[in-house]
């Protein structure tokens, strides 16, 4: 919508994670760097993590726009909680490979010969696990099972696991030493600081072909403090602060103009009607009786909507009535 008014060519704060955008602060190139490592060592374990929205899977999109597809084939996969059984057939199923029987046995025999398939072309894959943090430990050890693929010594199969900070406690677990031993390098990504921030505000505008000169020097303390520095956040709050711009016809935007911004989000995030809220942690007995009442309240404007799509289709059953009857006059 503002794209034409400020000059871009594209959407500079879009939330859809694109290598094109890539921007590399030292944590985000220290985090890439240890990828390219682990692709130089064609083996074990590499892990990634941080809270959300601090640009994981950016890092992994990047990686991927950097690979040789010649040399290697990479898949990457979004997981939620698989079981290892589920996750040997969505591994299987981002390789397209085609099983006859539908047993774990066929499926893993389907992903090793594969592997050797790719090692005789002089190509190997790798695995670019997200959301990690949400597999079962079980599953994981399912991963480090499919690393141990090897065909005249060399390991067929790499995988890289992207996740949030509670992957970190999944792999101190005590029985995940084997896991731990064949980690050979990780890293943990943090939010920006404030020139980190600035930087990748102006950044993100340059890509887009706008003038970093629209925000004012003191604006940047200011949409760091609200986002915390965390590149996610940094997106959706300007991606705002623009679109109030182009509204308010602003070509510069100033820190008063910010500040609007976010008390205007506050403001919404205020007026979410107390339905539609989580109920809070209480007393067993309080909490039985708002799950009831927040049930009793959901129910009762499901059955308000059901009751007003009804009505509106028998208004549009008149009004074709209607219009049928009209043409067979003019007929």
């Amino acid at each position: 919508m503002y794209e034409k008014y400020y000059g871009f060519k594209d959407r500079p704060f879009q939330l859809t994670p694109s290598p094109n955008w890539f921007y590399a602060s030292k944590l985000h190139k220290r985090a890439l760097a240890y990828l390219q490592y682990g692709l130089s060592q064609g083996e074990g374990f590499i892990v990634i993590t941080g809270d959300v929205g601090t640009g994981k899977t950016t890092i992994a999109n990047q990686l991927l726009s950097q690979l040789s597809k010649d040399e290697i084939i990479a898949k990457q996969i979004v997981t939620s909680k698989l079981e290892p059984d589920d996750l040997i057939r969505m591994i299987a199923s981002c390789f397209n490979l085609v099983v006859t029987e539908h047993s774990k046995a066929s499926y893993l025999d389907a992903i090793y010969n594969y592997l050797k398939r790719l090692h005789s072309q002089h190509r190997r894959a790798l695995l670019l696990v997200d959301e990690a943090q949400n597999l079962p430990l079980a599953s994981i050890e399912e991963l480090r099972m499919l690393s141990n693929f090897q065909f005249n010594g060399k390991p067929l199969l790499q995988s890289f696991l992207l996740g949030q900070n509670e992957l970190n406690a999944i792999v101190q677990a005590p029985n995940m030493e084997q896991f731990r031993q064949r980690i050979i390098a990780s890293s943990n990504l943090s939010a920006f600081q404030l020139d980190d921030t600035k930087a990748y505000i102006q950044y993100r505008i340059n890509q887009a072909g706008g003038e970093t000169t629209m925000l004012q020097d003191d604006c940047f303390a200011l949409l760091h403090r609200q986002s915390k520095g965390v590149p996610r956040k940094i997106n959706t709050l300007m991606d705002r602060v623009l679109l109030y711009g182009y509204l308010e016809d602003k070509q510069q935007l100033t820190c008063e103009d910010i500040q609007l911004v976010i008390e205007e989000i506050n403001q919404e995030i205020a007026n979410v009607a107390p339905e539609q809220s989580l109920p809070s942690i209480q007393q067993p007995q309080q909490a039985i009786s708002s799950q009831t009442t927040l049930s009793s309240t959901l129910n009762s404007v499901i059955e308000e909507k059901l009751r007003l799509l009804q009505e509106m289709d028998e208004l549009l059953k008149k009004q074709h009535k209607a219009l049928q009857q009209r043409e067979d006059k003019t007929q």
